[in-house]
C-alpha cells in the first residue's frame, strides 16, 4: 500500500495554505505555517511567490492540493481520474465524490479521527468493519446505504472508549450519519458540491489531465 511518508506540514507549506493534515495541531500556534509560511527548502523564504502563474502550474497546482488533503498518490489518482470520467455527470464532481466517498475519508468526516492520515492508520489496523465485514483497506469506496462500525474488540481500547465519551465538537456533513455512542455511522447518500471543501478547484484538475 503506497502512501507518502514524509513530512506532512511541508506539503501545506508548499501548496502556501494550511492543508488540515495534521489534525488539532493545525489550529495551535505550533503548525508550521504560522511559523514558516514561506515555501520549503533551502531558498523558500527568499523565493517569494510568483504575482502570476501559468495555465500549467495553476492546473498542477490544483491537483496537487487535492492529491494531498486526500492522501492520494499520483497512480491511483489518475485511475479515480478515469473512473470518474466514465460517469454519468460532471467529471471533477465525480472524482471529489469519489474521494470523499474513501474509507479512510468516511471515518474521519465520521469523527472517529482527528485527520485523515489519522483515519488511514485506525482503518489499516483493521478497527473497523463495513456492512458488519473487517475491512483494513482504506481505499476501498463506499455506496450510500453502507454502514460502518468499529468491531467490538476495537471498543475496549483506550482510543475508543475516551472517543465514545467525548463531546463531538465536529458535525459531521449531512450525507452521513453519524453515531458516537455505538460508534458506528452510515453513508446515507453521495455529497453535493456544497458540501466538500470549497478551497478545491476540480476544474482545474479537469484541464490538467485534459492537456
Amino acid at each position: 500500500m503506497a502512501r507518502y511518508t514524509g513530512p506532512v506540514c511541508k506539503l501545506c507549506r508548499r501548496e502556501g495554505e494550511k492543508l488540515f493534515l495534521k489534525g488539532e495541531k493545525c489550529f495551535t500556534p505550533k503548525c508550521p505555517m504560522e511559523r514558516r509560511a514561506y515555501p520549503p527548502g533551502e531558498h523558500g523564504r527568499f523565493s517569494g511567490r510568483p504575482s502570476r502563474q501559468s495555465d500549467y502550474s495553476r492546473q498542477l497546482r490544483g491537483k496537487q492540493k487535492a492529491k494531498r488533503i486526500y492522501g492520494v498518490l499520483e497512480r491511483q489518482f489518475r485511475r479515480y481520474f478515469r473512473d470518474a470520467q466514465r460517469r454519468k455527470g460532471l467529471t471533477g464532481l465525480n472524482l471529489l465524490q469519489i474521494l470523499e466517498t474513501r474509507l479512510d475519508n468516511i471515518v474521519y468526516r465520521l469523527g472517529f479521527a482527528s485527520s485523515r492520515n489519522q483515519a488511514r492508520q485506525l482503518v489499516s489496523h483493521g478497527h473497523f468493519m463495513v456492512n458488519d465485514q473487517r475491512n483494513n483497506v482504506p481505499s476501498t469506496i463506499l455506496n450510500p446505504g453502507d454502514t460502518i462500525g468499529v468491531r467490538e474488540e476495537s471498543k475496549q481500547r483506550t482510543y475508543f472508549k475516551t472517543l465514545k465519551q467525548a463531546e463531538d465538537t465536529r458535525t459531521p456533513p449531512a450525507w452521513v450519519e453519524s453515531n458516537l455512542n455505538n460508534l458506528s455511522g452510515r453513508v446515507i447518500r453521495l455529497p453535493e458540491r456544497a458540501e466538500i471543501d470549497g478551497n478545491l478547484n476540480e476544474q482545474l484538475i479537469v484541464e490538467y489531465y485534459s492537456r
